[in-house]
């Protein structure tokens, strides 16, 4: 019976104090819809293309696209100009005490990072009240909770962010870090792009960044599903980047996408201190005027003969 008090009296001070809840990085299906009606509901921000939206969404979620967070074709990673950032915060009502929650589709482990680089968007925004759904919308289809079709009207703020740079590692940076090997420098990218084998279309060569450790960022989920793990887990996954003391890490992939996973499950889910995240990441540094240096780098044979099976793939297919 004092185990059942107990109990009731923890939940209804829970749910009674919302200003006094701190946001966990990640919220299961079942722990978003129990805040959703509180007083302080936390803002859901679908970031699914709008037709997906459009056919179905969380009560009260609010659709800004992917695509909207992201730099251009050429070099997809790149951070948008601040004004761009700050009209897309607005337009969604979002100031410092809101507490938002991204949702992806949860299609696949890829589908997560785009959740992560939108939360890490944010945070270097000075948003710290940030949650993902664990799952995406997939999760929350398979839980069975309420969808709509009601699209909310949401009164813009005014809230004038500023970059924490702290978050933020730029080309310059990570050069820097090469030369004075004071960083680990963490490869989020699977095999074959971090030895050099392939490249993402954008990136002008193949390869790694020199003194580069590979963390593949589909280390992060449950085996076969699209759940991220749990802290403990995560502090596990952790421990396999060596740094020295008092180093920062800097999360890298092609353009900032799968390395939103790993700065996401190192930063928020691990808590390791220090981890940034190289937005333009390989796309960006290849595009360099001088010759970016590089690890991994295939041969000259090698390298055209990759351009040559590229050429006839995009031609006849």
């Amino acid at each position: 019976m004092k185990k059942l008090l107990a109990l009731a009296v923890f939940s209804a001070a829970a749910l009674a104090a919302p200003a006094g809840w701190a946001a966990q990085p990640l919220l299961t299906p079942v722990e978003l819809q129990a805040r959703t009606g509180q007083p302080a509901a936390p803002r859901v921000i679908d970031i699914r293309d709008p037709a997906s939206y459009a056919a179905q969404h969380i009560p009260g979620a609010l659709n800004a696209p992917y695509g909207r967070w992201r730099g251009p074709a050429s070099n997809p990673g790149e951070l948008p100009e601040l004004p761009q950032l700050t009209a897309l915060v607005q337009s969604l009502g979002l100031t410092p005490a809101t507490h938002a929650v991204i949702v992806s589709t949860g299609a696949d482990t890829t589908d997560f990072g785009a959740a992560a680089r939108v939360y890490w968007t944010l945070k270097l925004l000075g948003l710290k009240e940030l949650s993902i759904l664990n799952g995406g919308m997939k999760a929350w289809s398979q839980a069975k909770l309420p969808l709509t079709t009601e699209v909310p009207q949401v009164t813009a703020s005014q809230y004038a962010p500023a970059l924490d740079t702290r978050l933020l590692a730029t080309r310059e940076d990570v050069g820097q870090h090469i030369r004075l090997s004071n960083a680990a420098l963490v490869d989020s990218r699977p095999d074959a792009f971090y030895q050099g084998k392939v490249r993402a279309p954008a990136a002008k060569v193949s390869g790694t960044l020199p003194g580069a450790q590979q963390l593949d960022f589909n280390q992060w989920f449950v085996p076969g599903t699209t759940t991220f793990v749990d802290a403990a887990t995560a502090k596990q996954i952790a421990a396999k980047v060596k740094r020295e003391q008092g180093q920062d890490m800097v999360a890298f992939c092609n353009t900032g996408h799968w390395a939103a996973t790993d700065w996401f499950g190192l930063s928020e889910v691990a808590g390791l201190p220090g981890v940034k995240l190289y937005a333009g990441s390989m796309v960006d540094w290849t595009q360099s005027k001088e010759p970016p240096l590089m690890a991994n780098q295939p041969s000259r044979a090698e390298a055209l003969a990759y351009d040559a099976r590229q050429w006839w793939e995009r031609k006849f297919r």
